[in-house]
């Protein structure tokens, strides 16, 4: 894997609020180019020994292998969880302006 492969990163919040912040610091902050926030799921897990049942909001984030561990980081910095849900799954077949776009909106800013 190269640092300039693409890479969705999966990410479970609390709330919408929360992701729509999460997704704003990542956005603004280059470590992702775009965020998806989807729609509210229910989450059955096992908790401290109890299986837990919560609504909690999706989100999946565009980024690139060479920034996930900051991305990581700052979720966790943002995030309500003590062990927030974040998997990081590379993108394969994706077509070449897509991830030059992701490329280009990740990262230190382009000098044009």
């Amino acid at each position: 894997m190269t640092d300039d492969q693409a890479a969705s990163v999966y990410i479970v919040c609390g709330s919408a609020e929360e992701a729509e912040t999460i997704a704003t610091a990542l956005v603004e902050e280059r470590l992702a180019a775009c965020c998806n926030i989807l729609g509210p799921a229910t989450s059955i897990y096992r908790w401290q020994g109890k299986v837990e049942r919560a609504t909690e909001v999706p989100m999946i984030a565009k980024s690139v292998q060479g920034q996930v561990g900051a991305l990581v980081d700052r979720v966790r910095k943002l995030h309500s969880y003590d062990n927030p849900a974040i998997t990081v799954w590379p993108i394969t077949g994706l077509p070449g302006d897509y991830h030059d776009w992701i490329l280009a909106n990740v990262g230190p800013k382009k000098r044009g």
